[in-house]
This record gives structure tokens, C-alpha cells and sequence, in this order.
């Protein structure tokens, strides 16, 4: 009597907190299913790895505590009517405990799966978000640079244009100062003048010449 009351105490003690973890392991599916939920930074992970050892635990000593039970229940002499229900009680209740605790940690993992899925999508996203924002950052980078070098193709014109400008009015202007010394100095053309009526006359003499000296070859050779 004194060992099934000891052993029925420790299995009800160890049936309510198994129930209250398995209560909050059951919960942990809602959590980690929650859209946009990051399951490392909430800490349901090692929430998750925690109750589970836990419940393993738990199960094992409740199986080890059932097993004594069934040992006592093989001596029904020693046994009340009473004692055999709570004994079979604890076993059934142990079974649907080991069931629903299979088929809550099945549940746990098709989340896990899911979410994992989730984050891997939402990560590629990113990425790609992230990657098509490089290129568009590098593309303006390239477009600004083109702008940037027509910028300055074109200052480069404007200056170019600007030197012959100043260049040519420079020019017309030494063009106007000639001229307008030449004006002041008149016996300047007249010397130009004279200079060139020389020179063609000069062409013409050595012209008759040549062409006397020439006939006079001719002549002789003839002759």
C-alpha cells in the first residue's frame, strides 16, 4: 500500500506537468506558424529544443513509474478495485499522452519546415531585391558618369570656342592697326609700287633678251 501510494503520487505529479509542458510545446505551433514570425530572434527555437527534452524526459520516468504500477496490478490480492482503475487509468492516459505528444512534435516540424521555407523565400527576395538595387545604383553610377563627361566635352567646347573668339577679335585687331598705319604712311604704297612696276620690267628685258639670244642660236645654227 505504501509503495502504490508513493508510485501513484510521483505518476499524478508527473501526468499535471507533463500536461502544462505539452500545453505550452502545443503552443509553440501557432507561434512559429505566425506570418513574418523569425523563429531564432523570438527565441522559439530553443523554446521549442527545451520542451521537447523535457517531455522526453518526463515520458520515460512516466513509462519507468507505469511499469512498477503494472507490477503491483499482477497482485490483485494486494489490490483494491479502486487501485486496479487508477492503475489502468495511468496507462491509458499515458498512451494518449505519448500519442498526442508524437503527434504534437510532428506538427512542430511540418512548422519548423514551413517557416524555414518562408524565411529561405523571404531571404531570396531579399537578395534579389538587394541585387537588382546594386545594378541599379551601378547603372546610375554609369549614366552620371556619361553625364559627367558630357558635361565636360561640352566645357571643353564652350572654352574652345570662346579662345577663338577672343582669337580672331585679336586678329581684326592687328589687321585694323596694319591698315591704319599703312594709311598714315602713304609713300609706303607708292615704294610698293614702284618696287613691282621694277620687277616687271626687270621680267621683260631678261624676256627680250632670251628671246634675241635665242634667235641668234638659231641663226647660226641654221646657217
Amino acid at each position: 500500500m505504501s509503495n502504490y501510494d508513493q508510485l501513484h503520487r510521483q505518476c499524478r505529479t508527473l501526468e499535471n506537468l507533463f500536461d502544462a509542458k505539452l500545453t505550452s510545446y502545443s503552443q509553440l505551433v501557432s507561434t512559429i506558424s505566425r506570418p513574418g514570425q523569425d523563429i531564432e530572434a523570438s527565441g522559439s527555437s530553443e523554446r521549442w529544443r527545451d520542451l521537447e527534452l523535457e517531455l522526453d524526459d518526463l515520458s520515460t520516468k512516466l513509462e519507468e513509474i507505469n511499469e512498477q504500477l503494472g507490477t503491483l496490478a499482477k497482485q490483485p490480492e494486494l489490490m483494491s478495485a479502486s487501485m486496479l482503475r487508477a492503475i489502468q487509468r495511468h496507462r491509458e492516459l499515458h498512451q494518449d499522452n505519448t500519442r498526442e505528444l508524437k503527434r504534437t512534435k510532428t506538427n512542430i516540424k511540418h512548422a519548423l519546415d514551413q517557416a524555414n521555407l518562408l524565411s529561405g523565400v523571404r531571404n531570396d527576395i531579399d537578395a534579389y531585391k538587394s541585387s537588382a538595387a546594386d545594378s541599379l545604383l551601378a547603372e546610375r553610377g554609369r549614366i552620371d558618369s556619361s553625364h559627367q563627361m558630357t558635361d565636360d566635352i561640352l566645357q571643353q567646347a564652350y572654352e574652345t570656342r570662346s579662345e577663338f573668339s577672343r582669337q580672331r577679335t585679336s586678329l581684326a585687331g592687328i589687321n585694323n592697326r596694319m591698315v591704319q598705319v599703312i594709311g598714315t604712311m602713304p609713300g609706303i604704297n607708292n615704294l610698293v609700287s614702284m618696287i613691282k612696276s621694277r620687277r616687271r620690267r626687270d621680267s621683260i628685258i631678261m624676256g627680250v633678251v632670251i628671246g634675241v639670244c635665242c634667235i641668234l642660236l638659231l641663226s647660226y645654227l641654221w646657217h
